[in-house]
């Protein structure tokens, strides 16, 4: 009987990562995966942020009229 083995929370992104273009990357390493990664996760984190920015401002003009 084998013992599941969990994987870390830090490990559970880069593994679904690599299963998802599992295909596709026939050349690329693991290194430039994760870097694609970060640069997509930051280009979603200042979307949002520019998001909650405008939605702030939006209240905020709304309430001084």
């Amino acid at each position: 009987m084998r013992l599941v083995q969990r994987k870390r929370e830090s490990e559970r992104p880069l593994e679904t990562v690599s299963n998802s273009l599992g295909a596709v990357t026939g050349s690329v390493s693991q290194s430039t995966l994760v870097k694609a990664g970060l640069v997509a996760g930051a280009l979603a984190a200042l979307t949002a942020g520019s998001a909650a920015i405008s939605s702030i401002r939006r209240r905020m003009e709304g309430s001084d009229s």
